[in-house]
C-alpha cells in the first residue's frame, strides 16, 4: 500500500431525507477529491441527489453507471457476468484518482455494508487501499418509522430477507422467525405476498415506499397492486410483542427534497468512439445518456469552448483544437480508439447537425479504421432550444440550413433557400452571420421577402441556454443583419405560423399542425 495512495471512504447517506445523512458524512463529502456515486442508465442517482445539498462543487464526480438492472442483457456470462465485469471496471476507475493520492467518497444509499453497491467496491480495492466506512440510517429504521411501528422487543428475533428469495423458501423463512424486514421487493412482489400469505403473515405486514421522501407512502401488504412497486420499497412484518405495544405517530415523511428512481451503470469494453452531444448549453439540457458516456471515458476531444463544457476529472485526458480541424480531430479520435481507448467527441447541439458525427464516420470509413467502433449519441438541437423559448415554431414541416459557405459554395446555399421559402416551409437558419460573413444574412433576407408576407414572424435566439441568453420575435420586414452574429440562430416562420401575446406581454410563436387545403 503506497504511503501517497490516497484514501477511500464508503459512505452512508441514509434512506433519502438529506436530514438524515450524518455530521461525519457531511464533513466526508465536503474535503473529498473526488465523489463517485453509482447510477441507471437514465442517469439519475438517488444516492447523488440525496448527497446533493452538502456538494460544495469543484470536486471530480465519477458516475458510475450499471449496465444492466432489470432488464435483459447479451453479455456472454449473463447478468452476473454483465455486473462482474462492470464493479471491476468500476474499481478500475477508482483505482486510478486513489493511485494518484486522491480521496474518494463512494455515496451509498441506506448503510454501505446493507445490500449495498458499495461491497463490491470494497472487496475489491479495501486490500489495496485505506478505507474507512461511515454507517448510514438503513431503509429497515426508516420503514419502521414511517409505519409508527416498532419491529421488535425483549427477545424478539427480527430477521432481514431478500424479496428474491423463491416464494416456498421466503414462507419457510417467515414462518419461522417472530419480525422481519423483506427487501429487494419491486420485481417480486406477487410472490412476496404469496409467501406471506403462506407463512399466515400476511395481515401483519407493512409496505413502505420510498421512506423519508416526499414521495413516502404506507399502506397494508395485502393492498398492494404487484405492478405498482418501485424499487424504493420494502416490506416490515412486526413481531407479535412489539406490535401488541400502543402506536407511534411518525413524523419521517415531512422532509427531503426530490423524487427517486431505480439506480444502475455501464462497463468498458474495447476502444471505441463516442461522437456526444451536449445540448446547447449547461448540464441541465445534456442527456442522461450524453452524461453516462462522458463519464466513462478515458479521453474527451473536441473544438476548445466545447471542451470546456465537459467537467474536468483527473482520470481523463481532455485534446481541445480549433473549429477548423473536423477531418484531423476525427482521425486523433479514431487512431486512440484504435489502440484501446474510450475516446468522447464532442460537439455542442445534436453531433449530427452540422457537426462532429459525420466528420467522424467519413474518416472511419477509411479501410485502417474499419475496425473501429463509433457511436453517436445524440442532443437537444439549437433550433429545438429556440423554439422552445417561444412557444412551438417547429409545429408543422420545416426544414434547416446553414448559412456558412465555408464548405458548400454561396450558390448551393441560396438555392436551397430558394426551394425552401418556395415550399413554405418553416426554415431554422444555422450560422447565420460571422465578422466576415455579413452579406449573407441580408441577401437571405432579400431573396425570402420574394415569398414571405413582410409579417412573417422571425424568431432570433442568441446564446440560447447560457446567462447570456436572448430571444426576441421580430417580423420579417423588420429583420435587421446588423443585429445578427454566429451566437444566433433563426426561425422564419411559413405562412402559417402566428405570432400572439402571452400572458406575461412576451409573444407566442406557434405553426398549426394543420395546412390549410
Amino acid at each position: 500500500m503506497s504511503e501517497q495512495a490516497g484514501r477511500l471512504y464508503g459512505v452512508g447517506l441514509g434512506p433519502g431525507d438529506p436530514e438524515l445523512v450524518t455530521i461525519k458524512a457531511v464533513r466526508l463529502i465536503a474535503q473529498a477529491d473526488v465523489i463517485a456515486y453509482h447510477s441507471a442508465r437514465h442517469g439519475r442517482s438517488i444516492a447523488r441527489s440525496i448527497a446533493e445539498p452538502y456538494l460544495p462543487g469543484g470536486q471530480i464526480e465519477e458516475q458510475l453507471v450499471y449496465p444492466v438492472t432489470t432488464e435483459s442483457t447479451d453479455h456472454p456470462g449473463g447478468y452476473a457476468g454483465a455486473m462482474a465485469d462492470f464493479y471491476s471496471e468500476a474499481a478500475r476507475r477508482l483505482a486510478v484518482h486513489l493511485d494518484a493520492g486522491r480521496d474518494v467518497v463512494l455515496l451509498a444509499e441506506g448503510d454501505p455494508l446493507f445490500f449495498s453497491s458499495y461491497m463490491h467496491m470494497h472487496k475489491r480495492l479495501a486490500g489495496r487501499f485505506e478505507t474507512y466506512i461511515v454507517p448510514g440510517v438503513t431503509s429497515v429504521s426508516a420503514a419502521s418509522a414511517a409505519a409508527g411501528t416498532p419491529l421488535v422487543e425483549g427477545d424478539e428475533v427480527l430477521t432481514v430477507l431478500p424479496g428474491t428469495l423463491p416464494p416456498d423458501v421466503l414462507a419457510e423463512r417467515l414462518a419461522s422467525t417472530d419480525a422481519a424486514a423483506i427487501m429487494k421487493v419491486s420485481r417480486g412482489f406477487a410472490g412476496i405476498q404469496t409467501a406471506l400469505r403462506q407463512a399466515g403473515r400476511l395481515g401483519d405486514a407493512i409496505y413502505v415506499e420510498r421512506a423519508s421522501t416526499p414521495g413516502e407512502r404506507t399502506a397494508p401488504a395485502a393492498d398492494v397492486d404487484p405492478a405498482g412497486v418501485p424499487y424504493m420499497g420494502i416490506v416490515i412484518v412486526p413481531g407479535p410483542v412489539a406490535a401488541a405495544g400502543p402506536t407511534i405517530h411518525s413524523t419521517a415523511s415531512e422532509t427531503a427534497t426530490t423524487p427517486f428512481e431505480p439506480v444502475g451503470a455501464p462497463t468498458a469494453g474495447a476502444g471505441r468512439v463516442d461522437v456526444v452531444g451536449l445540448g446547447p448549453a449547461g448540464r441541465d439540457w445534456l442527456t442522461p445518456q450524453a452524461s453516462k458516456v462522458l463519464s466513462a471515458a478515458e479521453h474527451i476531444v473536441g473544438y476548445g469552448p466545447y471542451v470546456d463544457r465537459v467537467p474536468a476529472n483527473s482520470r481523463q485526458q481532455r485534446h481541445s483544437s480549433d473549429n477548423k480541424v473536423e477531418s484531423e480531430r476525427a482521425e486523433f479520435a479514431l487512431d486512440l480508439a484504435r489502440r484501446g481507448a474510450r475516446v468522447a467527441v464532442v460537439s455542442s447541439g445534436d453531433p449530427g447537425v452540422f457537426a462532429m458525427a459525420s466528420a467522424v464516420i467519413e474518416v472511419a470509413t477509411q479501410p485502417e479504421y474499419s475496425d473501429v467502433d463509433v457511436r453517436i449519441v445524440p442532443g437537444l438541437t439549437a433550433a429545438q432550444a429556440v423554439a422552445s423559448q417561444v412557444g412551438a415554431p417547429l409545429g408543422h414541416d420545416f426544414c434547416i440550413l446553414s448559412l456558412s459557405d465555408r464548405l458548400k459554395p454561396w450558390s448551393v446555399v441560396a438555392q436551397r433557400l430558394e426551394a425552401a421559402a418556395g415550399a413554405d416551409l418553416v426554415i431554422a437558419l444555422y450560422n447565420p452571420a460571422s465578422k466576415t460573413r455579413r452579406q449573407q444574412i441580408s441577401d437571405t433576407k432579400d431573396l425570402l421577402l420574394k415569398y414571405r408576407d413582410p409579417q412573417t414572424p422571425v424568431v432570433i435566439g442568441r446564446a440560447v441556454g447560457s446567462p447570456e441568453q436572448q430571444i426576441s420575435v421580430v417580423t420579417l420586414a423588420e429583420l435587421d443583419p446588423h443585429e445578427i452574429d454566429m451566437r444566433c440562430l433563426l426561425i422564419i416562420g411559413s405562412s402559417q405560423t402566428r405570432a400572439v401575446p402571452g400572458p406575461d406581454g412576451r409573444p407566442r410563436v406557434f405553426t398549426p399542425r394543420r395546412y390549410p387545403s
